[in-house]
């Protein structure tokens, strides 16, 4: 079964096509960072304008690079949400209407499933029961994965997500959006332990997070600094920034694995590329006799091919019933504010 999937939920215009045999066959991504950055954040309406102006081009690039042509496609994966309302009607008219012309099921998936599932193409890939970590500018949520569409919520953050904590924190270092990479590649030059910040709920009996306060606390460096713009001290205050993040994020998620009494963890997210992270629940795991999957780099932001990943586990999933109510369906809806347990409901 060869299925295209797309994505198109926030910055980035992802197209990819994944084969149930052979695995991912090709992929491509563009990334809308250069154009946002002028603003410090993602503008909504241009989102919108520059996913209708990349997601056909993508479409045919990854059908040549592939070898295949439209008329190979068996069905169609595409993130219905979570996300900008405007950027997901994109990605999802355009996979309706495509559908319709060649008389193949639509696949509507979930932000985070995808994200969560891009870990099945890594090598090795992971093992049904495990623990995920899901961490993105918009999620920090820690799951317990039974099985696919099995997905038991057991911590959350309170308030900003990681990627927001670190998007705030690189402007009060003065850097550009996106600011995760660019904090934590300064925070290489700085030494752990010169600038102390607080771990938000680090010793809270439950599994949820807060990373507002450490936000604060940044703010707070920064003003009371004599010379906020010396290198040194830019640097020892990324260092301490990303300790504090990373020390909470290792603590929590071991808890969980301890908890469920599971030896596996599966980190998902554009957060799961920093080195910091990955270094640390590398180290953490190993000591307890525990495994970490992480994502290629490649498949950590938003791509096209967890969503087909997803989209294609959705299909095994199915009796053919429930696949004919996909076919040209044209009552297609996005839903922004999606929730996962409400996507693993749809499996049972």
């Amino acid at each position: 079964m060869l299925v295209l999937g797309l994505e198109s939920s926030c910055d980035e215009t992802g197209v990819a096509l994944i084969d149930d045999q052979k695995g991912l066959l090709a992929h491509a991504v563009h990334t809308q960072i250069d154009m946002h950055k002028l603003y410090g954040g993602v503008v909504p309406e241009l989102a919108s304008r520059d996913h209708i102006r990349r997601v056909i081009p993508l479409i045919e690039q990854v059908l040549e690079e592939a070898g295949k042509t439209k008329a190979d496609l068996d069905a169609i994966a595409v993130t219905q949400g979570p996300g900008l309302a405007g950027a997901l009607l994109v990605g999802v008219s355009v996979a309706h209407a495509l559908a319709f012309a060649l008389d193949i099921p639509v696949i509507g998936v979930h932000h985070m499933e995808g994200h969560l599932l891009a870990n099945l193409l890594a090598d090795p890939a992971p093992q049904f029961p495990f623990i995920a970590l899901l961490v993105s500018g918009g999620h920090t949520q820690i799951m317990k994965v039974t099985r696919f569409g099995q997905y038991e919520l057991l911590g959350d953050t309170l308030d900003d997500a990681v990627g927001e904590a670190f998007d705030k924190t690189a402007q009060l270092l003065g850097m550009c959006y996106p600011g995760g990479p660019g904090v934590s590649a300064l925070a290489e030059k700085g030494l752990s332990g010169v600038i102390d910040l607080p771990r938000p709920m680090l010793h809270a009996p439950n599994l949820d997070m807060s990373f507002s306060g450490l936000k604060t606390a940044v703010l707070t460096a920064v003003q009371k600094a004599p010379d906020a713009n010396a290198p040194e001290f830019r640097a020892n205050l990324a260092r301490g920034f990303v300790d504090a993040v990373v020390d909470v994020l290792a603590t929590k998620a071991i808890k969980a694995l301890k908890q469920e009494k599971l030896k596996t963890l599966v980190v998902a997210g554009g957060v799961s590329a920093n080195k910091q992270l990955r270094e640390r629940l590398r180290l953490e795991t190993a000591k307890r006799g525990m495994k970490v999957f992480f994502p290629p780099i490649k498949l950590c932001t938003d791509n096209g091919a967890m969503i087909a990943t997803a989209g294609l586990a959705r299909i095994k999933h199915m009796s053919q019933d429930e696949i004919n109510l996909h076919f040209k369906n044209l009552r297609f809806n996005v839903k922004p504010r999606w929730q996962l347990k409400e996507a693993a409901a749809d499996i049972g």
